[in-house]
């Protein structure tokens, strides 16, 4: 499988082959020794955010931001169907087509920028739609289990 890494706004290619060449030896759950080229290598996790495939990482004391895509993400990016997920704040609409699996929201709940709405099911993957604004959720016009289509309306907000 192919990965798209960013690396402090550099963008590498890099394969699963390519992972399991490295010289990495975990040392505890955040820090590793690193073998590259005949140089020795101390890196430490710092921060993770697994929803949006990014962390933070200390290499020799420098800090790195790393994002990381993998090939259904450039698939997503590629057919477009990301191209609608910023959304104004008094309407969430569908990103793309897919199914309604859960609900995480009430009707009357104030929510801050980023808060989890709901989850959908689309090309066999669980997507958590976030919001993209501060609000009151005015009403919600889908169900658990329902089919939405991209860009149909699932949330009014106030």
């Amino acid at each position: 499988m192919k990965y798209l890494i960013t690396v402090d706004e550099k963008e590498v290619s890099a394969t699963e082959k390519d992972a399991d060449a490295l010289d990495l030896i975990p040392m505890d759950a955040t820090n590793f020794h690193l073998l590259q080229n005949n140089k020795a290598f101390a890196v430490q996790v710092l921060h993770t955010d697994f929803l949006n495939k990014s962390m933070t990482i200390s290499v020799n004391g420098n800090s790195y931001e790393i994002a990381i895509k993998d090939a259904f993400d450039l698939q997503v990016k590629e057919m477009g169907l990301l191209s609608n997920t910023s959304q104004k704040v008094n309407s969430i609409k569908a990103p793309m087509p897919g199914l309604i699996l859960e609900i995480m929201v009430e009707v009357g709940q104030e929510i801050a920028q980023g808060t989890p709405l709901l989850v959908l099911s689309a090309m066999k993957m669980e997507n958590i739609i976030l919001s993209q604004g501060a609000g009151v959720v005015k009403s919600i016009e889908v169900s658990q289990n329902d089919a939405v289509e991209k860009g149909q309306l699932i949330i009014k907000m106030e």
